[in-house]
């Protein structure tokens, strides 16, 4: 009879601890890359469904296979929405896939990539090139290595995108979750620009949304969130927030995304302008995380 892959021993399994009392497992079919130095286990491994799959510190930060979910509904809703985006800004990012859909884009002149570790973009370089493929090497690129938040707070560029990417509010990520830093990204947006955040799944890290919208409110005209269902990211939908001084960026009628998506020719697999427009349209456990004073309990 053939194997049954459940029966294989657990240390052939890697089993996610983002979250205490649920969590999913994946078989290791092989490593391809493991590093620990005290404050950073980071590990590459095969897995016959998802491919390539990148762990940090117990915890998923992408796959292979379904990473083009992320990243292009991060990358192409914003860009998109704006529909004159010249000028991107991303903090965080180090695999280059985000990167990698932004740069799709030819109307993007300049984008810069703020990474706090210069070792995440040597490994993904040499690693993940069937996330980023030759982004790094695009020269409408700048990298710079530095605290994304301090970045933030002292650049003279004004950017009409930027885009958060990052890990989970823990250890060093935590900054790019507070309200200062939200405020810093404020501050180097140019006029009619957008912020969007990663804000987790909100069905599991419901506070994480909450917190980002309100700090958001107080800083910009027009505050929301959008969804997309990620498979590796467990436990219902991944949220974004949305920052704008313009709400007529959210408010881009479908007959104008699609002319937009048409002129920029994208092979996407996911994003489609369809696909935008019902993604701000959220189920009322996320409404309420959003907009509480707004929703009858």
């Amino acid at each position: 009879m053939p194997e049954d892959p459940s029966e294989r021993p657990r240390s052939e399994w890697f089993e996610e601890t983002l979250y205490n009392g649920f969590g999913a497992r994946y078989r290791i079919d092989e490593i391809l890359h493991e590093s620990n130095n005290g404050s950073q286990h980071l590990r590459l491994f095969r897995n016959e469904i998802f491919g390539h799959v990148l762990t940090l510190n117990g915890v998923i930060q992408t796959t292979e296979r379904d990473e083009f979910v992320y990243h292009e509904m991060l990358a192409h809703t914003p860009i998109l929405a704006h529909g004159a985006a010249d000028d991107v800004l991303i903090v965080g990012g180090g695999d280059g896939g985000l990167m990698e859909e932004v740069l799709k884009h030819q109307s993007i002149e300049h984008v810069t990539l703020v990474e706090v570790d210069a070792d995440v973009v040597a490994f993904s370089k040499q690693h993940l090139r069937s996330i980023c493929g030759d982004a790094f090497d695009d020269p409408r690129v700048e990298i710079v290595i530095a605290d994304g938040a301090e970045f933030a707070m002292t650049t003279d560029r004004r950017y009409d995108v930027i885009l958060i990417d990052s890990t989970d509010p823990i250890g060093p990520g935590e900054i790019l979750f507070t309200e200062k830093f939200y405020a810093a990204c404020h501050r180097c947006l140019a006029p009619g620009g957008v912020l969007v955040t990663q804000n987790g799944v909100p069905f599991m890290q419901g506070d994480e949304l909450r917190q980002t919208m309100r700090a958001l409110r107080t800083l910009f005209a027009d505050v929301s969130s959008y969804t997309a269902t990620v498979p590796t990211y467990i436990g219902g939908c991944m949220a974004f927030g949305w920052g704008s001084d313009d709400p007529g960026v959210r408010a881009t009628p479908l007959d104008v995304l699609q002319g937009r998506f048409a002129a920029a020719m994208l092979a996407t697999n996911y994003y489609t302008p369809g696909v935008h427009l019902g993604a701000f349209a959220l189920p009322r456990y996320i409404e309420r995380l959003v907009d509480p004073e707004s929703i009858a309990r």
